[in-house]
C-alpha cells in the first residue's frame, strides 16, 4: 500500500468515526427528548385526572346546597358521567394524544353544563329565600290576626260575663221573723212555729223579664237545711236541697216577696242562714241569730 492509499484510508476512517459519533449523539439526544416528552405527557394526564377528580367532588357540593329533588337527580347523573370519563382517562396511555385531547374537550363541555346548573341553583336559592321571607311575613300576619281574634274573643267573653252579671237578679233587705202560734214575734226558740221570710228583688232593666223560680234555703246553726220533701235545684254543677220554692212574675221593676215556713223540726238557739237563688245564681244571703 502506497502512502497515498494509506492517507485516503485514514481520512475515510476518520469520517466514519465522526459519523458514528454524530449518529450516536443524535440517537441519545432523541431518546432523551422522547423520554422528556413522555414525562410531560404523563404530567398532563395526571393534571387532567386531578381536574376530573376535583370536578366530580364539586357535584357533591352542589347537591348539598340544593333542595330541589329533580335538579339533584340531574347532578347525580352528570357526576356518574364524570366518573365514567375519569375511568376512561386512567386507562388511556399518556402518549395517546388524540384520546387525551378528546377527554379534555369532554371536560370543557362538562364545565359549561355545570355553569348552567350553578346558575339554576343560585336562582332557586334566591327564590327560596324570597319565599321563606314571604312565608315568614304571612306567618307573622297570621299570628297577629290570631292574637287579635283571641283578644276579641276574650273581650267578648268579658263583655258577656259583665252582661250576665248585670242581668242577675239581686235580693236585698232580707228578713227572717220567728212567729209563735198567735202570729206574734216569738220570744223563745221553743215557741217558734213559723218563719216569715221577706226580701226585695231590685229593679234591673237588663234582666230577662218573665216567670222566675226562686229557691230559698234555711240553714240551722249546724248548717243542716230545713226541708220537707227533699227537693233539689242545680247550682254550680251540683244539686242543692231547698227549703221553699216560690214562683214570681218578674217585670224588671222592684218587687217584694214574702214566703213562710211551718216549723216542724226541733230548733235550737244559734245562727240561722237564709240563702236565696234564682236562674242558677245566688242572689242574696244573710244570717240571723235566734236566742
Amino acid at each position: 500500500m502506497n502512502k497515498k492509499t494509506t492517507w485516503i484510508v485514514a481520512i475515510i476512517t476518520t469520517i466514519l468515526v465522526i459519523a458514528i459519533a454524530g449518529i450516536t449523539y443524535l440517537f441519545l439526544r432523541s431518546e432523551k427528548e422522547k423520554k422528556e416528552l413522555v414525562q410531560n405527557f404523563e404530567l398532563d394526564k395526571k393534571d387532567l385526572e386531578n381536574e376530573y377528580t376535583g370536578f366530580a367532588k364539586q357535584y357533591d357540593e352542589l347537591k348539598f346546597i340544593t333542595s330541589n329533588d329533580s335538579l339533584s337527580t340531574l347532578l347525580s347523573e352528570e357526576q356518574v358521567k364524570v366518573q365514567r370519563l375519569l375511568e376512561q382517562l386512567r386507562s388511556v396511555k399518556a402518549t395517546n394524544a388524540s384520546e387525551i385531547r378528546r377527554l379534555k374537550n369532554e371536560l370543557n363541555l362538562l364545565r359549561k353544563v355545570m355553569v348552567g346548573y350553578v346558575n339554576q341553583i343560585d336562582s332557586l336559592n334566591r327564590l327560596n329565600k324570597s319565599l321563606t321571607a314571604e312565608n315568614q311575613e304571612v306567618k307573622q300576619k297570621y299570628l297577629s290576626a290570631t292574637e287579635q281574634i283571641s283578644n276579641l274573643s276574650e273581650e267578648k267573653k268579658n263583655l258577656h260575663n259583665k252582661v250576665t252579671l248585670a242581668a242577675q237578679l239581686d235580693a236585698t233587705g232580707i228578713t227572717l221573723l220567728a212567729k209563735d202560734k198567735k202570729g206574734k214575734q216569738a220570744k223563745k226558740v221553743k215557741d217558734i212555729v213559723k218563719f216569715q221570710i221577706g226580701f226585695t228583688i231590685v229593679k234591673n232593666i237588663t234582666a230577662e223579664a218573665g216567670n222566675k223560680t226562686i229557691y230559698i234555703r234555711i240553714t240551722k246553726p249546724d248548717n243542716d237545711v230545713l226541708t220537707k220533701n227533699g227537693g233539689t235545684f242545680s247550682y254550680e254543677n251540683r244539686n242543692l236541697t231547698y227549703s221553699i220554692k216560690k214562683y214570681v212574675e218578674y217585670t224588671g221593676e222592684e218587687q217584694s216577696v214574702t214566703v213562710f215556713w211551718d216549723v216542724e223540726e226541733f230548733l235550737y238557739a244559734g245562727s240561722y242562714g237564709v240563702d236565696i237563688f234564682a236562674d242558677g245564681n245566688l242572689i242574696g244571703s244573710k244570717r240571723f241569730t235566734i236566742e
